[in-house]
């Protein structure tokens, strides 16, 4: 099964996983946990590039095009292999991310997302996406307090400088 985890920015998404994660595997089911854009030596590369705030001049298509190619090595080095070996795939991000991000709020529009999809993933959707919901300020202070306390606030940061009405 391959589950994903969508919301903003200090929703909750890597929590629930890591709780999911733990209790599936204390009932013996064999799960594994990642990210995008990450989750691939390639994946987290681009991650660096696509967060970076020194980037926030990058165009939306430039966007679209770095999260693609990353979850086409996710999908072929991770995702479908862990699928394959009968495990279950919880997956902090996918495919709704970029239509929210690049598709609506960015502008590029759904259906430029879903070709891009369609061509380079092989349009692999997920069984079930997890959709977690909070107030944008409340998920920007605590993704803001986060990354700073982690000490990477400008490697991963673009996307919580953006505007209060962009996260909406």
């Amino acid at each position: 099964m391959f589950i994903t985890f969508e919301g903003i920015e200090g929703c909750g998404k890597t929590t629930q996983i890591r709780l999911l994660s733990d209790y599936l595997k204390k009932r013996g089911l064999e799960c594994i946990a990642t990210r995008e854009p990450g989750g691939t030596s390639i994946g987290e590369a681009i991650r660096g590039i696509f967060l970076h705030c020194a980037h926030d001049d990058m165009l939306p298509i430039t966007e679209l095009l770095l999260v693609t190619a990353a979850r086409a090595q996710h999908v072929e080095h991770v995702i479908k292999p862990n699928l394959k070996a009968g495990k279950i795939v919880l997956c902090d991000r996918y495919v709704d991310a970029t239509v929210a991000y690049q598709g609506f709020a960015a502008g590029l529009g759904l259906e430029s997302v879903m070709r891009s999809h369609a061509l380079f993933v092989n349009a692999l959707m997920p069984d079930i996406t997890i959709l977690l919901d909070c107030p944008v300020d409340l998920g920007l202070t605590r993704s803001r307090d986060r990354n700073h306390a982690a000490g990477v606030h400008i490697d991963e940061g673009r996307f919580e400088e953006l505007d209060h009405s962009f996260h909406e």
